[in-house]
């Protein structure tokens, strides 16, 4: 025969305390009890019984309870005493006000839990974010893990927790968010694009694509859960008769735990006029304007080197270099085409990233093609094409009217198993789940906001 004790029972649902044995005793401080299977013995202290409902004569009153009976209800014993210590071992059935005015507190569970029992812990003073407050779970599981400790950290919060049983273990009732207090390390994949370099004006070479850095397929990065990461798209440099044309900006994966993943904004194209012929540097080189002058080079493993301008006759530009080959060189008859970008299948379809920019001719010969991956194709008269956004494509190179083509802006792309996705975004990515029937989460960033963990 055991003996459990019960602060102020409710005709409430929750908290589920199921005797054991005929002639197990109930101490009531209130005066109802509501069973979802009573089978009282009348111990002479029952006032009256009708249904599931028992009426003690008053308060203190005991009753034998039949064995099986499930009393519905079990009031927490708040605790007169402010614990303002650096650490405290709690029970079950009781509430604790926590004051972590002067120092942070570390809340040790029981070691031993039965399923309902229930734990509440509050903010005293509304300094928890100051002084975090950290749950040591004694070996017990929390949310369905061991590790690590939660922490609880928004002033004025209250944490009431009920044991589930030994599987998914401490599980929040409420605790004003119920996030996942005991985050994961998990592993994802990335697609990191910056913008893409703008085509110079008269004679120019073409815009070299924007820095692309990637594991898919490779070695997979691990990350931490309820950490933050953010991830920045660089724009492509602006359209224009800028000469050179503008360089792209960089894109970027960032986080406390990893290192940067950072890529290059594509070099812009140069072309006839003075200093200004060189392609520029950059994810990949910018293409070299007349006559013959060379293209910026590419970052090594970001993308390769713009092309070479032609000396005379057509005086043609280069193309810019691309994620998957460098920017072809002008020729007498033509405007260098815009190196080939690389195709990634990280979205769950492939597609291609990257591609420079064509250069364009003085004469009417043949202009240069952007490169696949978003490059954007010369003209002689006109507009020269825009490097197509969210692929960091380098742009299209003017010869006569113009403006030339302005790079394509950047995109980061990150994928994990369905099951790691945590929902918490901001910058209104576009997620999509078991891309390609792979079972994994994409999420693309086609502009600046972050991930958290």
């Amino acid at each position: 025969m055991s003996k459990i004790e019960v602060d102020q029972i409710d005709p409430q649902s929750g908290t589920n305390l199921t005797v054991g044995s005929s002639g197990d005793t109930v101490t009531v401080t209130g005066n109802i009890v509501k069973s979802n299977a009573v089978q009282a013995s009348d111990g002479g202290n029952i006032i009256s019984q009708s249904g599931t409902t028992i009426t003690l004569g008053a308060s203190g009153d005991t009753i034998n309870i039949a064995s099986g009976a499930t009393l519905v209800g079990g009031g927490i014993e708040w605790q007169s005493s402010i614990v303002t210590a650096s650490t405290v071992t709690v029970e079950a059935g009781k509430g604790y006000w926590l004051d972590t005015s002067s120092n942070a507190i570390t809340v040790t569970f029981p070691g031993s839990a039965s399923v309902g029992d229930r734990i509440i812990l509050t903010d005293y003073a509304r300094n928890w974010a100051t002084n975090n407050v950290t749950i040591n779970q004694n070996s017990l599981k929390f949310q369905g893990n061991t590790s690590p400790n939660p922490v609880y950290s928004t002033n004025g919060q209250s944490v009431d927790v009920v044991y589930s049983g030994t599987t998914k273990g401490w599980i929040p009732n409420s605790d004003d968010d119920v996030g996942m207090k005991t985050p994961q390390a998990y592993t994802i994949e990335y697609l990191v694009v910056a913008g893409g370099g703008s085509a110079a004006f008269s004679k120019a070479g073409g815009g070299g694509a924007g820095g692309m850095l990637t594991n898919f397929g490779g070695t997979a990065l691990t990350i931490n859960g309820g950490t933050t990461y953010t991830a920045t798209v660089g724009a492509g440099g602006a359209s224009g008769t800028s000469n050179p044309g503008p360089n792209g900006n960089a894109s970027s994966f960032a986080g406390s735990d990893i290192t940067n993943i950072t890529t290059v904004g594509g070099g812009g194209g140069g072309q006839d006029n003075g200093g200004a012929k060189l392609g520029q540097d950059g994810g990949s080189g910018g293409g070299g304007g007349f006559p013959g002058s060379t293209g910026g080079s590419g970052t090594a493993g970001q993308g390769n080197d713009g092309g070479s301008g032609f000396p005379d006759g057509t005086a043609g530009g280069g193309g810019g270099g691309g994620k998957g080959a460098a920017g072809a060189d002008a020729t007498s008859s033509s405007g260098g085409a815009g190196g080939v970008g690389q195709a990634n299948s990280i979205t769950g379809s492939s597609v291609f990233y990257a591609g420079g920019g064509g250069g364009t001719t003085e004469t009417s010969g043949t202009q240069g093609a952007g490169g696949n991956g978003g490059g954007g194709n010369a003209i002689k008269n006109g507009a020269g094409g825009n490097g197509t956004a969210n692929t960091g494509g380098g742009g299209g190179a003017a010869n006569d009217s113009g403006p030339s083509g302005g790079g394509g802006s950047g995109v980061v792309i990150i994928t994990m198993a369905d099951g790691n996705y945590s929902g918490t975004t901001t910058g209104s990515p576009t997620v999509a789940t078991n891309v390609g029937g792979t079972g994994k989460t994409s999420v693309t960033f086609t502009g600046t906001g972050t991930y958290v963990g």
